[in-house]
């Protein structure tokens, strides 16, 4: 991660923003008992776009501040610290991935961004949830991981097109020179 402006903390601004309403108000949320099940919806994609275009750190930040914030407008059952790390997590895989990344080519390369992207799904979106959901409530893995499954099959080629589309099209996303 760069040093610390006051474009940079904007960005943040916007992502954090945006991943609140995203999860919390322009998703569908099924739950019940007080947990949330299953949450269809794409808040997850600003904590990976900053991941990928900003570096795990930023990805991470945003993923955890979007959490947080999120519990305090919207909450489904108590603040569980376990989602906070999942959500940072969410943002820091995909961002260690690409880490190497600088440039535009590299950063639109749909095997490098798919790598990326399905690792942080797969493991925190994914495997990480689960375990939570399993170890916290005793949701069984068999209920719960086939939702999750299907959803990411869903999600990951659309965060992917739109990584590739926001980066292609965006020249301030990416310092060109």
């Amino acid at each position: 991660m760069k040093r610390l402006n006051s474009k940079s903390i904007a960005y943040y601004a916007l992502l954090i923003a945006l991943n609140v309403i995203l999860s919390r108000v322009g998703s569908i949320r099924i739950g019940g008992g007080g947990v949330e099940f299953v949450r269809i919806g794409f808040g997850a994609f600003p904590v990976v776009f900053a991941g990928l275009v900003f570096g795990p750190v930023a990805g991470g930040i945003i993923g955890a501040f979007g959490d947080i914030v999120g519990i305090l407008i919207s909450p489904m059952g108590p603040y569980l610290p376990h989602f906070t790390l999942n959500a940072a997590l969410g943002g820091i895989i995909p961002g260690i991935v690409m880490i190497k990344c600088k440039d535009k080519k590299c950063l639109t390369s749909f095997w490098k961004l798919t790598l990326a992207i399905s690792a942080g799904q797969i493991i925190a979106g994914t495997l990480l949830w689960a375990y939570f959901m399993n170890s916290l409530f005793g949701m069984s893995y068999t209920a719960i991981l086939p939702t999750r499954i299907i959803s990411q099959l869903i999600n990951i080629p659309i965060y992917v097109y739109m990584t590739k589309v926001i980066i292609t099209r965006l020249p301030i996303v990416i310092k060109e020179g």
